[in-house]
């Protein structure tokens, strides 16, 4: 299979076919200038298995108007539900990348986290299925994982205000959905699994002006919260409070009630 390099990426129209719903006039763009970071040779990306997937075409786009508009935010559970129906026939490195329409000013990192929040919580008010068996609601479980149309998915938010941690930086806000499933033959105890993490905290060194996150865990372990890892602070000083999101819960701006402005 041709690998992609940051001189080889097809031309804008080149990715439509990784692309769920709709496209706007300013989305191919922000998808080339992703990929431009995730397949550079010179600077490369620490996440291996978002190079690979950049690589292998097994990414997956859509686009979401306006991040303050939640009445745009409307068009995301469906994509998210079009993209978990075959996601498993795309290939094991496979992730959803939700893009947000660039801002003309940008808001701190703090603005970004109760956004990151509101938007998951409104993902699970409007779940079109019920919370899967095995997972736990309860964010301080060391089992818990945000879960939609009933699979745990780890998720990933990249923002403008991100400027230290460059790896968690994006000119345009950004949510990454990642199946639980990508990650079975990758646990911590695994050869597979221990390289894999070697290797991006090497890379995370190199990359980020920050050292890498406390907070980045194993899942399952008892002293591992997921949700801390969904939103990481632009510096290893601040610490997460209580997690913002409520199982169950409907109404209201949900993430402006947790403690603490960085997860």
């Amino acid at each position: 299979m041709r690998m992609l390099s940051a001189n080889t990426l097809p031309s804008p129209g080149g990715f439509t076919s990784q692309v769920i719903g709709e496209i706007p006039a300013w989305g191919m763009s922000s998808v080339t200038e992703l990929m431009e970071r995730l397949t550079s040779s010179t600077a490369p990306f620490p996440c291996t298995f978002a190079v690979s997937a950049a690589k292998k075409s097994s990414l997956r786009f859509g686009f979401i108007e306006d991040l303050d508009d939640q009445e745009t935010w409307a068009a995301l559970p469906g994509i998210i539900t079009s993209y978990l129906e075959t996601y498993q026939q795309i290939a094991r490195e496979t992730s959803l990348i939700a893009l947000f329409r660039p801002e003309r000013e940008t808001g701190d990192v703090a603005y970004y986290y109760r956004k990151f929040w509101d938007i998951l919580q409104y993902l699970h008010q409007h779940d079109p299925e019920s919370w899967p068996d095995g997972i736990p609601e309860d964010p301080e479980d060391g089992r818990w994982e945000f879960s939609f149309a009933g699979t745990p998915i780890f998720v990933v938010c990249n923002t403008p205000a991100h400027k230290r941690r460059a790896s968690r930086s994006n000119p345009a806000f950004m949510i990454t959905f990642q199946p639980r499933w990508v990650f079975e033959e990758l646990d911590s105890t695994s050869p597979r699994g221990i390289a894999a993490r070697r290797v991006i905290r090497k890379r995370l060194r190199a990359y980020d002006s920050e050292q890498p996150s406390p907070e980045l865990g194993s899942y399952g372990d008892p002293e591992n919260r997921e949700w801390r890892q969904y939103f990481l602070p632009d510096d290893n000083a601040e610490k997460p409070g209580r997690c913002p999101f409520r199982h169950g819960a409907h109404g209201g701006t949900p993430a402006a009630q947790g403690e603490g402005s960085g997860g």
